[in-house]
């Protein structure tokens, strides 16, 4: 009894973080697909039959069967998907591509991501115009409601959303409850839609339509977008509740999709067949439908802000971003978190993405592009890690749905003019920031002075002898203890800083969900300890209690700054990324009145 109501608490929680943006996709979906499609019956069987089939292979097979099978510690994404690759190679040029995908596939994320909430939100504001008195609604109206929604929805960030959260499985169990009924409610008026189960009428359509087949493909993939959160998500919920939730969802957008084929043979005129198929069927619950349909696209867009938040935490903790101030919104999930530069430039290119395309159809022609370069690059690392595990079943599957990936890849190709650019814009902005910042940090190490442990031990021992000791524990910051950083030679043998007790500490984020624990290494010396904490990528590290935990009281913690100076434009971006972004002390919350920074010149 125990297992079968954690299963449902399960099933209702993936419901709510996981498929709100595959869950509203059909409030356009379809509408969008016909707008360059005549309404024959030919074609509406052959479209769902693509859609539902496209469904089969890009989220069920690839995502929930495939992709779910590679993860670490439960964890998944495409920074999980790198670190397993990574780990199966053995040449550095081959990591170095691998890490350029990855960084490629996140950036591409967040492209297609701040899209999320402009379509969803203005196709459900959108629906008002079938409220009896509002059909003369202005275009400008309903852009400036969706843009107060989008700003309220980003403004309520900072607060948190842990209080919320948990209606937003039961909103999501009744929007797909209210798509099922309204599906079924389509089907009975034109059975002849269930010919789309067949793949055979899919194939069919690409065969008579050819270019026209082929361009349809890029709008008929919006049916798949937000079904690579199932893999991203997995690690908040586990494998299993997300799997069995993924096919009641399937069902009910199925159900739905048949839906409003059927009501689309029988209206063919329909313009916006989602919300006119439930005005059509049950006029008197039309307008509780529509704010449903709101409420579901704010937890779509919910989803991925919060999704966002954790890419953009990933790229931190591994070092391929910079340390972006966070703030922890709830004492007991750890994975709330709010990090305002990320939640402000959203916001601003959401309402940017509004106002330059007016209409969740315009907006159509931008969405699909990154999404289709996110799953193709997905694909390929499931077939090179599959290949190097020798597991020949799934390499086959991962080489069948890549092809499919690279097909709707290439049909979304060409709305680059149309829009598309604006995804591929706004990608290139964290793609550029995560090349900028871990190029710069390598340079920048380069420059800087070290010393080999062994040299310092024979220094250190010797200044450690001289009774002028200061009473106390001092921590001091560093990545490496092999390499000691010049910052700690200066305060201790430039400037004679040496305390009774000395601690390297350093901080190690792992690339794999680790967890968080800290230890005492072997110590160095007499009066030099080594004190190190490690932590998988998503956790969230509270160094001032592993510390208390350890039982170590620090008079001063000391840490390096690095003044850079450079003529070069692009190092002088990274500069001011440097200057403008939180230190490593500020990011990981260490006692103010402790601190003590040792800055270092260095000329780029």
């Amino acid at each position: 009894m125990q297992e079968k109501q954690s299963a449902i608490k399960g099933i209702t929680k993936s419901m709510g973080l996981v498929f709100g943006d595959i869950g509203t996709s059909p409030i356009y979906t379809l509408t969008v697909v016909f707008l360059i499609l005549k309404t024959t019956p030919g074609n509406i069987i052959g479209v769902l039959s693509l859609m539902i089939w496209t469904l089969v292979m890009l989220v069920t097979v690839q995502y929930a069967w495939v992709a779910m099978n590679l993860s670490r510690r439960g964890e998944g994404g495409t920074i999980v998907l790198k670190e397993i690759l990574a780990s199966g190679l053995k040449s550095k040029k081959l990591i170095f591509l691998i890490s350029i995908l990855s960084f490629i596939g996140i950036s591409l994320l967040m492209g297609d991501g701040v899209i999320t909430p402009a379509i969803s939100i203005l196709s459900a504001v959108e629906g008002t115009v079938l409220i009896p008195g509002f059909e003369h609604i202005s275009r400008a109206a309903i852009v400036l409601i969706s843009i107060i929604i989008a700003a309220l929805l980003f403004s309520v960030q900072s607060k948190g959303t842990e209080k919320v959260a948990g209606a937003f499985g039961p909103i999501m169990i009744i929007w797909f409850t209210a798509l099922t009924l309204s599906g079924l409610a389509g089907i009975m008026s034109a059975p002849a839609v269930l010919l789309a189960l067949n793949p055979y009428y899919g194939l069919k359509f690409l065969y008579l339509h050819s270019l026209k087949g082929f361009l349809a493909l890029g709008d008929i993939i919006l049916v798949a977008t937000g079904g690579e959160a199932l893999y991203a998500d997995m690690g908040h919920l586990g494998a299993k509740p997300i799997r069995e939730a993924w096919g009641v969802v399937f069902v009910a957008l199925v159900l739905n999709y048949l839906g409003q084929g059927a009501f689309l043979m029988t209206h063919p005129a329909a313009k916006n067949v989602l919300f006119e198929m439930v005005f059509h069927y049950a006029r008197a619950l039309y307008v509780p439908f529509l704010l449903l349909s709101i409420a579901a696209t704010v937890i779509a867009s919910q989803a991925m802000i919060s999704g966002m938040f954790s890419i953009v935490y990933q790229g931190i903790t591994t070092r391929v971003m910079p340390m972006f101030k966070v703030d922890y919104t709830s004492r007991e999930l750890q994975s709330q978190i709010y990090i305002p530069a990320v939640n402000w430039f959203l916001l601003f290119a959401v309402v940017l993405m509004m106002l330059k395309f007016q209409a969740s159809s315009n907006l159509a022609a931008a969405y699909g592009l990154a999404v289709t370069g996110t799953m193709t690059l997905t694909g390929i690392m499931i077939i090179w890690i599959f290949t190097l595990r020798k597991q020949p079943l799934y390499a086959i599957v991962g080489v069948a749905v890549t092809c499919v990936d690279v097909m709707y890849l290439s049909a979304n190709m060409t709305k680059i003019p149309h829009g598309a650019y604006w995804s591929l814009t706004v990608a290139s902005m964290p793609l550029a920031i995560i090349i900028l910042w871990t190029e710069g940090q390598k340079k920048l190490y380069r420059h800087m002075e070290f010393m080999p442990l062994g040299d310092f031990l024979m220094k250190f021992r010797e200044v450690y002898s001289s009774p002028r000791k200061l009473e106390g524990t001092a921590l001091f910051l560093l990545k490496d203890v092999k390499e000691i950083p010049f910052y700690i030679i200066q305060t201790m043998f430039n400037h004679g800083v040496v305390y009774e007790d000395n601690i390297f500490l350093s901080v190690i984020k792992r690339n794999d969900p680790y967890g968080v624990s800290g230890y005492f290494k072997e110590d160095l010396a007499l009066g030099l300890r080594v004190f190190e904490i490690q932590a998988g990528y998503m956790e969230m590290v509270e160094v001032e209690e592993i510390l208390k935990e350890a039982g170590i009281e620090a008079r001063v913690v000391f840490y390096g700054l690095e003044d850079i100076s450079t003529v070069n434009p692009v190092w002088k971006m990274f500069s001011v990324i440097k200057k403008l972004t939180p230190t490593f002390i500020k990011f990981y919350n260490f006692p103010s009145k402790k601190l003590h920074g040792v800055l270092t010149e260095i000329n780029l």
